[in-house]
């Protein structure tokens, strides 16, 4: 803003804004901001695509279901001596499908505890944080005519 606009409109020159020590408290907090969003978008990239990860385990768990089935089906067709063998690949692919299932259960519930935690941090935040909130700026809709006359109301005042 130039300095002939700041003296027409009354406004506090450029260097005495600098000091006010609520225009430093807000250059603080936005400060502060910017940091805490920089964090949460270096964060992103690692918390994308947490969906996918369910589909791969359900299709791994049905897979593994199904291959346990059809050994422990082949496993009673065959001679005695072979069929342990099958059942112990059966028994190892039902806990493949059971450790599938276990891990999407435990990434949800991972997520969950997350969720919980980030609310109850959000109203810890709220309750210790201050009720009145910073106002930066007011501001009236006007046309033109009506800046005109306050301007011109302001000057024969200040003449007088």
């Amino acid at each position: 803003m130039t300095r002939k606009l700041e003296q027409l409109f009354d406004f506090p020159t450029a260097e005495a804004s600098t000091e006010d020590p609520t225009v430093e408290h807000t250059q603080t907090q936005l400060a502060k901001i910017d940091d805490t969003i920089d964090k949460i978008d270096a964060a992103l990239p690692m918390v994308r695509d947490l969906e996918t990860g369910d589909g791969e385990l359900d299709a791994i768990a049905s897979k593994a279901q199904e291959t346990f089935d059809d050994l422990m089906d082949l496993g009673m067709q065959v001679d005695s001596r072979y069929s342990a063998e099958l059942f112990a690949v059966a028994s190892t692919m039902l806990g493949h499908a059971l450790t599938a299932k276990t891990t999407k259960l435990n990434k949800k519930l991972k997520m969950l505890d997350l969720q919980l935690k980030k609310l109850k941090l959000d109203q810890d935040q709220a309750r210790n944080s201050p009720e009145e909130t910073v106002e930066t700026a007011h501001g009236q809709v006007l046309n033109r005519n009506d800046l005109l006359e306050r301007l011109m109301a302001s000057r024969d005042q200040k003449t007088e």
